[in-house]
């Protein structure tokens, strides 16, 4: 069944709700403004969580709702109920469109409609069985004691959603999307003696979880998580001081997407807020240099369909060959900046308005070998993984702990080190990249993204990096 179809059949059919009346409900509260939209979500959720060797948490959860938004200019009249139906929406119509009272502005034009279908529409909690998913943990959690003497702890979670979401305007036809989404977690502590360390692991994608019942696809993930706890077992102090740092590729595109990504978004630019406003067409980073956010890779964690405003999701060209090429952008930035929405207008759920959000952002690789660019290394750090930080969106500066790390030292990888933490400015590191590796990776779909309390999935990525000097905070003495 199409996405369409499917939303018909559960937001109209099933809920006893009549579109026509709807669109005229929707038309009438719209009057007068500039944009807006009805936005109806479906969602149902389930999360596993397996700790210290038996089930700890199974929940399930249903939601449905809508969201009915008026613009006019600037402001936003926005009302939304965990109830589909016409007498609840009707509530919402007169409180939102005061923001078009008095106003005779006109409706921006329809998003344009798309046929593209990036990942599957079945629903991921319908099979398999909740015996077989709790069986799968059971497995991995033998696995994972059995693989390594030293695990002391297992962690494991499986978690799920399906969504239906619907897009209806008075001046254009219902545009629907289905997204499941998958998500597999691993954690383990390893001791040695007095000492424990942690590692993690994980994957998803908006797919089913018969990928993750493939024992090549779940055991890689225990496997690395093994590894880096491991590996952290015979780390040392990480040193201090400004140094040449190579980030790995993949997962730590996470310091791309929190210090670059955020400030390339349209709500902070119009504003002026971002430390990137106003610099369209000038150099912003090194040469080699290109930065890209694709909402369009199928099966992705971080793609849509379309953004829940009905725009077709696209690949947007932020930096190009270090030059600013354009920003993030949802229909009412675009709008007041003169510019074309890039399918970017995301929401965590009916209850929220949408705002320009990453989708999968991540650079493109450059030419050169890996190898070539930890030999060029004369003293610094290799960051593999990274663990949480910080940043400000508008100077641009950012804190972030690495979970993995290695000292460098004349073109050899050196000792694993704990606590190192990397200090910067987003615009000012991306001058500093100084070599783009060949093999560039995204990550293996475990991201979410948090912005004025409202959290979406989101993917990252890059190549393997060489920033000419960054100050790395460490805990080794003296």
């Amino acid at each position: 069944m199409s996405a369409r179809a499917t939303a018909e059949r559960i937001f109209f059919s099933e809920a006893g709700f009549d579109r026509a009346r709807a669109e005229r409900i929707v038309s009438e509260a719209l009057k007068g403004g500039d944009d807006g939209e009805l936005f109806l979500e479906h969602r149902v959720a389930e999360a596993l969580v397996f700790d210290d060797g038996r089930l700890k948490t199974a929940s399930f959860d249903a939601t449905q709702g809508f969201g009915l938004r008026s613009v006019a200019g600037e402001a936003v009249g926005y009302g939304h109920a965990s109830e589909i139906s016409e007498p609840a929406l009707k509530r919402a119509a007169e409180a939102v469109k005061a923001v078009g009272s008095g106003r005779s502005g006109t409706l921006a034009g329809a998003p344009p409609s798309t046929n593209r279908v990036l990942y599957r529409a079945d629903d991921p909690l319908s099979a398999p069985g909740f015996d077989t998913k709790v069986k799968l943990l059971e497995e991995m959690n033998a696995y994972a004691r059995a693989k390594d003497a030293r695990v002391r702890q297992v962690s494991l979670s499986l978690v799920a959603e399906w969504r239906v979401v619907a897009i209806l305007r008075p001046d254009a036809d219902l545009v629907a999307d289905v997204r499941p989404l998958v998500r597999l977690s691993v954690s383990v502590v390893a001791g040695q003696g007095d000492r424990q360390e942690s590692g993690s692991s994980g994957a998803g994608g908006r797919l089913n979880y018969d990928t993750f019942i493939d024992p090549a696809n779940w055991k890689a993930q225990v496997d690395e998580a093994i590894r880096q706890a491991a590996v952290n077992l015979e780390s040392v102090p990480a040193p201090a001081g400004e140094m040449e740092v190579v980030l790995g590729p993949g997962w730590p595109g996470i310091l791309l997407h929190e210090a670059i990504g955020h400030g390339l978004e349209g709500d902070f630019n119009r504003k002026k807020t971002s430390a990137f406003s106003g610099l369209l067409g000038t150099r912003v980073a090194a040469p080699g240099v290109t930065v890209v956010d694709d909402g369009t890779i199928p099966d992705r964690r971080g793609s849509i369909t379309v953004d829940d405003e009905g725009t077709p999701s696209s690949t947007t060209v932020l930096i190009e060959d270090g030059i600013l090429k354009g920003y993030i952008q949802d229909r009412l930035n675009a709008r007041l900046m003169g510019v074309k929405s890039t399918g970017n207008g995301r929401r965590q759920s009916f209850a929220h308005r949408p705002m320009p959000r990453m989708t999968n952002t991540y650079m493109l690789a450059g030419k050169h070998a890996p190898e070539e660019i930890i030999k060029s290394v004369k003293r610094g750090l290799y960051a593999v993984h990274f663990g949480g930080g910080q940043v400000d969106i508008t100077s641009g500066k950012f804190v972030f702990s690495a979970s993995e790390a290695y000292l460098v030292e004349d073109g050899r990888i050196g000792p694993p080190v704990k606590g190192a933490t990397l200090i910067g400015n987003g615009p000012d590191s991306l001058t500093k990249v100084a070599m783009v590796g060949n093999d560039m990776a995204l990550d293996p779909g475990i991201g979410t993204c948090g912005k004025d309390g409202q959290s979406v999935p989101v993917g990252v990525g890059q190549p393997t990096l060489k920033l000419s000097a960054l100050t790395v905070g460490g805990t080794a003495q003296g």
